[in-house]
């Protein structure tokens, strides 16, 4: 739900930039950061709602799960990105994939200045997780201990030329 100190995605320089709301491997200073080239937006971030998020499975990847109300706030960063950037993103998450991500808005706070825009992040389905593929969480925060467990699927994302 918009309340009245929410902002639309801001107009970061025209139609091919796109802002991102980043929690897991793609943070800065997080193994999948290389696929991530945007610009981070100062302050840090959080979500406007509660959702549940999870290290799931051998490869303890980080799961944010579309069950708003349920979980914490989640804490992460904001990035402006290219449309060329955001295709390698959605690549990496595999939003065409059935068992991949899914890129949609969400609302976020600075946690400064409490100011809330809108931003895309990328969720698992509620029916993607199984109970016992999870290996910690609920948690609010991915951190470097959980980025020491993470484990990177064979998939790099091409340079597109």
């Amino acid at each position: 739900m918009k309340n009245n100190n929410t902002l639309p995605l801001p107009d970061v320089g025209g139609p091919d930039l796109h802002i991102v709301f980043i929690f897991g491997t793609m943070k800065q200073g997080y193994p999948n950061f290389k696929t991530n080239q945007g610009t981070r937006i100062a302050g840090d971030y959080i979500t406007s709602q509660k959702y549940p998020l999870y290290l799931v499975g051998e490869r303890h990847s980080p799961w944010l799960i579309d069950s708003p109300g349920q979980g914490n706030r989640i804490h992460g960063q904001l990035f402006k990105v290219s449309s060329q950037t955001l295709e390698k993103m959605d690549k990496l998450e595999r939003i065409e994939e059935i068992d991949g991500y899914r890129r949609v808005i969400i609302e976020v706070e600075n946690t400064v200045d409490s100011v809330v825009s809108e931003a895309f992040v990328y969720i698992k389905r509620n029916d993607q997780i199984a109970a016992e593929e999870i290996k910690i969480g609920p948690i609010s925060r991915y951190e470097d201990r959980h980025a020491q467990m993470y484990r990177a699927r064979s998939f790099q994302p091409v340079d597109a030329k």
